[in-house]
């Protein structure tokens, strides 16, 4: 048989693997605007330092905040998670890079076989006088495989794995940004929640000095018994606010330690002393919206799945064209009776061109292909949803930062001034100029104003953290991804 008709057909197969079918992929717009709105009073405000998107944290002045991060980035487990299924998602591209490319095979075997004369073949066989009951056979091949991708599908599979692989490693830098934002987010809670314990360890040591006071007044025949109990409920109500700021203390430092990946109770004792809540910096350079789509790994993500989709819809469609491939074998196949294994007799060889062709199943083509479509349209408006969600996360971020700054100014001064209100009550309770009441108000209002600047420095801080993460901060994207992108 001539080999000519083959080799046109390979030939002719193999001019047409420039073609691949399909639609071709372009990046869909995203609605964002173009500017944030809260950017202009985040400009303002008169915050120190200017923070590298990059590692934000390190702005904070905090090198407790700055190395629990560090730890964090090492040890924390959903990041190794991450890291492994970025890993995964590398092997499936080498798995589609293969699949283009031919494949081959070697094989051998040796097999050695006994007759026995008792068995109806052995009473037949044993007729004939140069019968031998015992033979060996050996056998060694060579084999090769190749699928022609006339109409592209494997390479659209080769796209699509690369596309999930980018979207995968997306994924692991949000896994990233979300560890360093929630280590710092825990961070920040912890010392808020401390300030708010020495706070009310303080109005304790107040409310136990008044007592003693008005208990010697008593004593003297100068204060009424119902001004003693009236003390003794303003101090066990101080007191019974110690246990809840304790119990959310152990909580917050616990699933600190969990994120460092670390047993609950690892870096209590290093985080025990207290300190002060870290100031939130100035943001930095500012983030147009349009820098989002570059910046934020999880639109990155978003992007690439909808890339990876898209290709799925050509290898749908291939389905609807024949698939064609190439195989061959040679080698050599002998008995010990029938010859030497490497002998000219004992050769063999093929070469196979194939044809598969789905030609009665297109109803089931069309379903994939529809399905197929129906996944790109639902991860392009997972897409849309999540530039819509991140430029929220933006502007919710900003304003919770400007207005609880706002708020932290009102109440420090407020604190300063119920203080020498204080002060001056108490004062005027010593001289019988007011009523013991009204020194149990002042407190009150002290106490109450002093937990609340604190809460708000800490949320004020929060929010610096949560406007550096809607804004894609903790990395620098790479040339290549900001290419792979636009």
């Amino acid at each position: 048989m001539s080999t000519r008709p083959v080799l046109v057909a390979t030939f002719l197969l193999a001019s047409l693997t420039g073609c691949a079918v399909g639609p071709t992929y372009s990046r869909p717009t995203a609605p964002i605007p173009e500017r944030f709105q809260g950017q202009a009073a985040v400009d303002r405000r008169p915050a120190t330092g200017n923070a590298d998107l990059a590692e934000w944290w390190a702005a904070f002045d905090d090198a407790q905040l700055a190395s629990l991060v560090k730890i964090a980035l090492e040890q924390n487990l959903d990041l190794a998670q991450a890291t492994a299924r970025v890993t995964q998602a590398r092997s499936a591209v080498g798995l589609a890079n293969a699949a283009l490319l031919p494949s081959g095979n070697f094989g051998t075997q040796a097999a050695r076989a006994y007759q026995s004369v008792e068995t109806p073949l052995g009473r037949v066989l044993n007729s004939n006088p140069n019968f031998d009951r015992s033979g060996s056979s050996y056998e060694a091949n060579v084999s090769a495989g190749w699928e022609l991708d006339v109409f592209g599908s494997l390479r659209r599979g080769k796209e699509a794995a690369r596309a999930d692989y980018q979207a995968s490693e997306a994924g692991a830098v949000a896994v990233r940004l979300m560890v360093a934002a929630q280590t710092a987010d825990f961070y920040v809670s912890i010392r808020g929640l401390q300030t708010r314990l020495a706070i009310a360890h303080r109005q304790v040591e107040t409310e136990q000095d008044l007592l003693e006071k008005v208990q010697l007044l008593y004593g003297k025949g100068l204060a009424a018994e119902m001004q003693v109990h009236q003390v003794e409920g303003a101090l066990a109500q101080v007191r019974a606010s110690i246990p809840v700021l304790r119990s959310g203390l152990a909580t917050a430092m616990n699933a600190l330690d969990v994120l460092l990946g670390a047993l609950p109770g690892t870096y209590s004792a290093a985080l025990a002393a207290g300190g002060p809540i870290p100031a939130a910096p100035q943001i930095g350079a500012p983030v147009s919206p349009a820098e989002l789509l570059r910046r934020r790994p999880d639109l990155i993500a978003a992007e690439r799945r909808l890339a990876a989709s898209n290709e799925r819809i050509g290898i749908a469609i291939a389905e609807y064209y024949p698939k064609f491939s190439l195989s061959g074998l040679i080698g050599s196949a002998t008995s010990v009776s029938g010859g030497n294994l490497f002998t000219g007799g004992a050769s063999q060889a093929a070469g196979v061109l194939g044809l598969r062709w789905r030609l009665f199943d297109f109803g089931r083509i069309n379903a994939q292909i529809e399905q197929a479509k129906g996944q790109e349209a639902e991860l392009l408006a997972g897409y849309r949803l999540a530039a819509l969600r991140a430029t929220e996360d933006v502007e919710n971020a900003f304003s919770t930062l400007v207005n609880r700054e706002i708020q932290v100014a009102e109440l420090t001064q407020g604190v300063e001034s119920l203080t020498r209100a204080r002060a001056a009550t108490f004062a005027a309770y010593q001289k019988g100029v007011v009523s013991l009441i009204e020194v149990l108000q002042a407190d009150e209002n002290l106490l109450r104003a002093s937990d609340a600047r604190a809460q708000a420095e800490t949320e004020a801080a929060r929010a610096a953290i949560f406007s550096f993460k809607a804004l894609g901060g903790g990395w620098q994207p790479p040339a290549q991804n900001v290419a792979a992108i636009q």
